[in-house]
């Protein structure tokens, strides 16, 4: 992990587990007890297995109201994202619709988004991407639906000389929301889109 990485995550680090609310041990951002439960992914495009810890670190995080832990789990992703120093023009995360946002209070993968965004020296493009229909949630549906739910629900928005983008959201199952919201970044410009989740289902869960 660079250096610079590991000063912002211990700068951040929480004193209670995002998984169990039980307190950590040093600058660890899991307890141990967590720890030793959660699958690390191989490979650039997300940091974790989704189960477990982590799944339960994201429930809290969307649906329970607590918002502090999108910069914990954002600045674990920030730890992954090195990779794209310079590589990128600038962060996009996956919007929520505005009515979903209002209910919630928060985006969540703006919030995961912005450590991410500052370990790479990129800008958050917080409107790059417009959500112009609010679909029923992805994790709701069949597998065979979920690709057809969310056809047509981006649209680009001020991506005026960007042309290469890291765009980011928390979980990833069948991989049908980045790839609407990837299209429609190329659509609105964009020549490069790299995809990049703090957990992903693996196979058996996503149907």
């Amino acid at each position: 992990m660079h250096p610079l990485v590991t000063g912002f995550l211990s700068l951040v680090a929480p004193t209670r587990c995002p998984g169990c609310d039980e307190p950590t041990e040093d600058s660890s951002v899991f307890c141990v007890s967590c720890a030793g439960l959660i699958e690390r992914v191989p490979g650039p495009q997300a940091v974790f297995e989704y189960g477990g810890p982590v799944a339960d670190a994201i429930q809290r995080f969307k649906y329970d109201g607590h918002s502090e832990l999108g910069s914990v789990l954002g600045s674990v992703m920030a730890g992954d994202a090195h990779r794209w120093a310079g590589q990128v023009d600038g962060v996009v995360p996956v919007p929520l619709h505005w009515r979903r946002r209002r209910a919630r209070g928060y985006d969540q993968a703006a919030l995961l988004s912005r450590p991410v965004a500052k370990s790479l020296g990129a800008p958050l493009l917080l409107r790059g991407l417009r959500r112009v229909r609010n679909t029923p949630r992805q994790v709701d549906l069949p597998h065979r639906e979920r690709q057809q739910n969310i056809a047509g629900a981006f649209a680009p928005w001020r991506l005026r000389g960007v042309e290469r983008v890291l765009l980011l959201d928390d979980v990833r199952t069948t991989g049908a929301t980045l790839q609407a919201a990837s299209e429609a970044l190329k659509a609105g410009g964009v020549s490069e889109v790299h995809t990049f989740v703090l957990a992903t289902r693996v196979l058996a869960q996503a149907t």
